[in-house]
């Protein structure tokens, strides 16, 4: 590891900022925007909640192309951990650091003005690789509240919410557990508005069957 100050510099240049953005473009092809707007050409973000996100993409579109967004959003938030831990060593630092910028390009794709989904399946594929623990906790916390409540988005706030808990817990790292309270901010700040329509009741619940006009 860099010793000095000018050593992190270079380290920074010349492997953490390239990582930075190679997992930043990664997590740019948004599978709800790209499967809508060039498949279906009716982009999700003109509907429903305007987030270019798997929910909505169901609510709005459902049928078996729902799949395809999940395996874009997926697959690449495994290539670019994948990358990442190449580049980087295949540290557990290297693991957060590929998965907060795949999360910023799905939340914020250049491609796409910058109005991506939330996070929450990209994220979700992340931590299975990170660690089995903090995957048990923050997929576990999430099933149990989206079936029993019917709302999505109160199971997203434990994720978001939890995840930089279990890591203090699992990675008490300085660095590691900073990036992940950075990864479980910009998951909470994605849902802010999901946040206020829970805490007034007008929240809407998940359905299997598609909301016909």
């Amino acid at each position: 590891m860099p010793v000095s100050f000018m050593d992190w510099v270079r380290y920074f240049v010349v492997m953490l900022l390239p990582v930075a953005v190679i997992t930043y473009l990664c997590g740019c092809f948004n599978g709800a925007v790209i499967v809508s707007k060039y498949i279906l050409r009716d982009d999700v973000r003109n509907h429903g909640s305007g987030n270019a996100g798997l929910t909505n993409f169901y609510r709005t579109f459902g049928g078996p192309l729902t799949l395809v967004v999940i395996l874009t959003d997926v697959l690449k938030a495994i290539i670019a951990l994948v990358i990442g831990g190449m580049m980087l060593g295949g540290t557990t630092f290297s693991q957060y650091w590929a998965a907060l910028f795949c999360l910023l390009g799905h939340m914020f794709p250049c491609m796409f003005h910058f109005k991506g989904g939330k996070g929450i399946l990209s994220g979700g594929a992340a931590v299975f690789l990170i660690d089995w623990r903090v995957a048990l906790v923050v997929w576990g916390g999430f099933l149990i509240l989206a079936v029993l409540t019917k709302y999505v988005s109160l199971g997203s706030v434990w994720a978001g919410g939890s995840f930089p808990f279990i890591t203090w817990y699992c990675y008490p790292n300085v660095v590691i557990v900073v990036l992940a309270f950075i990864i479980g901010g910009l998951i909470l700040w994605q849902h802010r508005a999901n946040i206020k329509r829970l805490l007034t009741g007008t929240e809407s619940k998940f359905s299997l069957h598609k909301k016909t006009n």
